[in-house]
């Protein structure tokens, strides 16, 4: 994917900073057909994603094709400051990538 598929917002508050992020991406089952020929639509989707906080790992999570097109994540977690970085990596079946960083506010 050529342009920055994900968007990303952080934020604390007290103790706990709140992470949400939206993914561009098709997601397909492989199970829906194209209208048009009939043939069933390969499946691409995310695969992997992994959140950072600072360089650890703050969440991962393994996704599969029953996750809806241009996923919406939102997560939270403790050890956050303004101005440290959060970034979410993503990988899919057909083994693109991409990432996105934001500072939390």
């Amino acid at each position: 994917m050529a342009k920055k598929s994900i968007k990303i917002r952080a934020k604390v508050k007290g103790e706990v900073t709140t992470v949400k992020c939206l993914m561009s991406h098709p997601m397909e089952t492989g199970r829906r057909k194209n209208k048009k020929t009939g043939k069933l639509i390969p499946a691409h989707f995310i695969q992997d994603v992994v959140a950072k906080h600072n360089d650890a790992d703050v969440l991962t999570a393994e996704w599969s094709g029953g996750v809806s097109k241009n996923p919406y994540m939102a997560f939270k977690f403790t050890g956050g400051s303004k101005g440290d970085t959060v970034t979410i990596s993503w990988t899919d079946n057909k083994g693109n990538s991409d990432s996105a960083s934001a500072k939390i506010k």
